[in-house]
């Protein structure tokens, strides 16, 4: 049999994380698409693998050109980059925009003045071509496009003169301020995106039309006292996540669908093991919550209520529905949402069942060493619905037990849409 790598056992492990709460051996098949026949008997007689600690969350963004699932050894792992890539109908122009500013950040974040201020230069000439990428803005989002484009400028404007000035620590904050502004930009060009519906047979569940944000606050369990993140103690955690419509609209509509509900409020944490932290399995709180034991998702009409799996290969027009890209016969095509950032969600599902999610999701502890992109076993064969910007990081000290306080959509709660009556009653016949 061939020897089997430290990582490749990782990678089973984080495999074996994603799976639904019961039972522990459904995802023992996902690592054997990966891996051959004698791996995987060789990574199942591990009892245990000690995980590695995942690297400080907060690496400069990549560059825009790079796929979004990385390229050689060069990972974009900078959730908000991740996020613009994911927008539909953004002119070629403002990719360029885009990728000379990033690229500017990365280089300032390594001090490397010189090079920087020529990749802000790459970015003025992309600025130059304002005409044509306010030809791809619809109407209405015209003058919310060309503030966006004026303060781009203002904004290089001082990157430059703080460059110059060798103070690159104003100028990385200037070129941020520019980068937001970009967001804004690509943004108005996506909201002319005439997003189709998700296929008929799944007319009887809540779609994502857009992005969401949802705004999450966890407490310590009674055993865990507070959260020590580097030192630094934390009675709660406050993280902020962006759900993406665009490439997952069931997965994204569902779970948005599920926090407006109250559904994750109070719930716990039910598994942290240093590569992902899970929760949303009703049936495995505590007793007397009123949870059926038999019913591990959200019930309703007296039956779990369960999503296809859903997956998109980067470029793409329309996702896959219930099969995966190695299914699809596109095994390690980059995927529109990758598992690249600490913090990306992903929704569980049983192994054998691609259309099995329901209620339960993760978020990924990211490790370049275990999920190297294009290489790893959950791109493809998992929904990553969405990331986490602000606040990742604290997830570190996420442990077993501890709770979720609130889960509210504090903004895009308008972009879900709901299933009409007479699709419901065809479902629950």
């Amino acid at each position: 049999a061939n020897p089997i790598s430290a990582r490749e056992k990782r990678q089973a492990t984080v495999a074996n994380a994603m799976r639904l709460t019961p039972p522990p051996s459904t995802f023992a098949g996902a690592a054997a698409r990966s891996l051959s026949a004698a791996a995987l008997a060789a990574l199942l007689s591990v009892s245990s693998i000690t995980p590695s600690v995942p690297p400080a969350f907060g690496p400069a963004a990549a560059q825009a050109k790079e796929l979004a699932s990385g390229s050689g050894s060069r990972v974009n792992k900078d959730p908000i980059s991740l996020l613009r890539l994911a927008l539909p109908r953004v002119s070629k122009e403002a990719r360029e925009l885009q990728a000379g500013l990033e690229e500017c950040q990365d280089n300032l974040a390594r001090l490397n003045g010189q090079v920087a201020s020529s990749a802000l230069q790459k970015a003025k000439v992309a600025a130059g071509k304002s005409g044509a990428m306010l030809k791809s803005v619809p109407p209405a989002k015209a003058a919310e496009a060309q503030a966006a484009l004026d303060t781009i400028n203002a904004a290089m404007d001082e990157v430059g003169a703080k460059i110059a000035a060798s103070r690159q620590g104003e100028a990385l904050a200037a070129t941020e301020r520019a980068l937001g502004a970009v967001t804004q930009l690509q943004e108005a060009m996506a909201s002319g995106y005439a997003q189709p519906s998700p296929p008929k047979e799944f007319a009887s569940l809540p779609y994502l039309k857009g992005r969401a944000t949802v705004d999450l606050v966890l407490q310590p369990g009674k055993e865990h006292g507070q959260f020590d993140v580097e030192g630094k103690l934390y009675k709660q955690l406050e993280v902020k996540m962006v759900v993406d419509g665009y490439t997952s609209p069931i997965t994204a509509g569902n779970f948005v669908d599920l926090v407006r509900r109250g559904f994750y409020n109070g719930m716990h944490i039910q598994r942290s093991d240093g590569f992902v932290v899970q929760t949303g399995d009703p049936s495995n709180e505590l007793e007397g919550s009123g949870a059926d034991a038999k019913k591990n998702g959200y019930v309703e009409g007296g039956k779990v209520r369960k999503i296809p799996l859903e997956v998109m290969v980067r470029g793409d027009k329309d996702p896959i529905y219930s099969a995966t890209f190695d299914d699809d016969g596109r095994g390690g095509y980059a995927a529109a949402m990758p598992f690249n950032s600490y913090g990306a969600l992903g929704m569980a599902r049983e192994e054998y069942d691609p259309d099995s999610a329901s209620s339960q999701w993760f978020w990924l502890l990211f490790d370049s060493d275990l999920t190297p992109a294009g290489k790893n076993l959950l791109d493809g064969r998992y929904a990553c619905f969405g990331y986490t910007v602000d606040g990742a990081r604290l997830l570190s000290d996420v442990k077993e037990g501890d709770i979720i306080a609130s889960a509210k959509v504090s903004s895009g709660e308008s972009n879900l849409v709901l299933p009409t009556a007479p699709a419901l009653a065809v479902a629950a016949e």
